[in-house]
């Protein structure tokens, strides 16, 4: 069906409200102000991005992303269709900071629905589950888009990663991703903020990924953890769910489906709601978010958009969820006064699961700024639109090879989730990395001027140090001023990401790639950006850290 657009004054700014109730944590549950037990009930909103390619093992991969949030006439055309679902949560696995979204998220406040919102990017800002780094540029990007969101009250959770550890070779980015949950959480109390911070799991990844999330201390643990599950196809049972009700009977964070809605057994008839928000699943679930309102592969949507995006027209699908979804009645229970307090669950023991406990440190760009003005003889100049992280990747590949063949390495920009070793200089960005790799080698190659081109993309800096030995003292001189350690993270650069126009930006990560195995997931780990982290793990057997 169909509904009238509403104006965007009469939908957005007709009236003041009070704001929406603050959704906090308490042991296992979610729990609103007055002590009611919050449950999400949500859907997956986003349009898929540009597909150019085909996977032949999955799903295609976009290539960019449409920013929702920033759409004030889509969020006015939706907002009716959201409300008739009846859904408090929506799911958005992209956005561009440096855009306006007063207007959506101020009508959706209005609506009483909450955002829960992933902060990885296409292609220029996520956490490879290839050859993971954490480094100051995706600190930034996090950064700058919680701040961006930080004005709104309806923010319910920030995603730091969607399916970036899917087997168990894997789980040596796990450290990488605990790391931004420190590094978020830290930065989200020094702003006074309540909102949460999650982290969305494939289903069938190892079950230690939810415990090692999960352990330690409270400062560097998760919130909510998200699981995307499509076990139940067509009209299932409860015995679909019963591994994972099993799995998570005492884990002790709030867990839900970050999304849901199997498709292989045709119609949805969705009647995994009933069950997901039942008295059978309600002690180990709080609720799921449906995958999705847009249309995306393989059939996934529940809404077409005409032509002119200026209506809505709804499909079975929709309205078989808005039955299921209507009919569900929240469980308040257990009360808040009886929940048990915050707990950590214990590290999973280095067997299969190879994640280290030692993390990563917060990556400031302060010793990285130090090393471009005052270490770096020969840089990376290649600013053009066309600088992507494959061309980084190809050139670190590259430079860090040439660099082992005069006796350098690339050890000290290296990172290794399994051993809990970490270069000082590997917190920095791909750019500054591949100045690194550039400048040593110049160095160590007797300053030659054809050592400094890399097919035109490096410059020489002639008011740097003039030899090897004046090189690496600044250096050093660097990793001494600015050591390495545990921050809380300030106040991104009024800077904005790289955008290509409008709402549309490319980048890399978990966005608009739904999986393979009959899931509509998004794919958090192909960030070409981090491409040059596994020529510098590939050439790099061990890690030297600076004192």
């Amino acid at each position: 069906m169909s509904l009238p657009s509403f104006t965007a004054t009469g939908a957005f700014i007709s009236m003041a409200v009070s704001a929406l109730p603050k959704v906090t944590r308490t042991g296992r549950y979610l729990y609103q102000e007055d002590g009611t037990r919050f449950y999400i009930k949500g859907i997956a909103y986003q349009e898929q991005g540009t597909v150019t390619s085909n996977d032949p093992t999955g799903f295609p991969e976009p290539t960019d992303y449409v920013d929702p949030l920033a759409d004030a006439n889509g969020c006015n055309r939706d907002l009716p269709y959201l409300k008739q679902l009846g859904v408090n949560t929506i799911r958005v696995y992209s956005v561009n900071s440096a855009l306006n979204h007063d207007s959506c998220m101020q009508a959706l406040s209005e609506a009483g629905i909450y955002v829960i919102l992933d902060l990885a990017l296409l292609v220029n800002g996520s956490i490879d589950r290839a050859s993971p780094t954490w480094t100051s540029n995706l600190l930034d990007l996090y950064i700058g888009t919680i701040h961006a969101f930080s004005k709104y009250d309806n923010v319910l959770a920030y995603n730091v990663g969607n399916e970036v550890v899917t087997a168990p070779a894997e789980s040596v980015s796990a450290p990488f991703i605990k790391a931004a949950v420190r590094d978020v959480k830290a930065y989200l109390k020094s702003k006074g903020s309540s909102a949460l911070v999650s982290y969305s799991s494939t289903d069938g990844a190892d079950a230690a990924l939810a415990d090692y999330l999960a352990c330690d201390t409270d400062a560097s643990s998760i919130d909510l953890y998200g699981l995307n599950v499509y076990r139940w196809c067509g009209d299932g049972s409860i015995s679909n769910y019963n591994g994972i009700i099993s799995d998570f009977q005492n884990y002790p964070i709030p867990a839900y489906f970050s999304e849901f809605g199997c498709i292989k057994s045709p119609p949805r008839l969705w009647t995994e709601v009933a069950a997901l928000f039942g008295k059978q699943m309600v002690n180990e679930w709080s609720g799921g978010v449906a995958f999705s309102y847009f249309p995306a592969a393989e059939g996934y949507g529940m809404v077409t958009i005409s032509s002119d995006g200026s209506s809505v027209t709804t499909s079975d699908d929709f309205t078989r969820l808005q039955t299921q979804y209507t009919a569900v009645s929240f469980i308040n229970s257990p009360s808040r006064g009886t929940a048990r307090g915050n707990t950590q669950a214990k590290c999973p023991a280095k067997t299969a699961f190879l994640a280290s406990t030692t993390l990563p440190r917060t990556p400031v760009n302060d010793v990285c700024e130090c090393m471009e003005k005052n270490a770096f003889s020969c840089v990376f100049s290649n600013t053009s639109s066309n600088n992507t992280a494959p061309i980084l990747g190809e050139l670190l590949n590259y430079a860090c090879s040439q660099l082992d063949a005069v006796g350098g390495s690339c050890l000290h920009i290296t990172a290794d989730g399994a051993t809990g070793s970490y270069g000082p200089f590997s917190v920095c960005s791909p750019a500054t990395k591949v100045s690194y790799a550039f400048s040593q080698y110049y160095q160590r190659s007797g300053r030659q001027a054809a050592s400094c081109d890399f097919s035109g993309n490096a410059t020489v800096i002639h008011t740097a140090p003039t030899d090897a030995d004046a090189a690496d003292y600044a250096i050093i001189s660097c990793a001494h001023a600015f050591p390495v350690g545990i921050k809380v993270p300030t106040d991104p650069t009024p800077t904005s990401p790289s955008t290509k126009g409008g709402a549309t930006q490319t980048g890399s990560s978990n966005n608009n790639v739904p999986k393979n195995n009959g899931a509509a997931g998004f794919v958090d780990a192909r960030g070409a950006l981090i491409t040059m982290a596994a020529s510098i793990i590939g050439l790099a057997g061990g890690m030297f850290v600076l004192v």
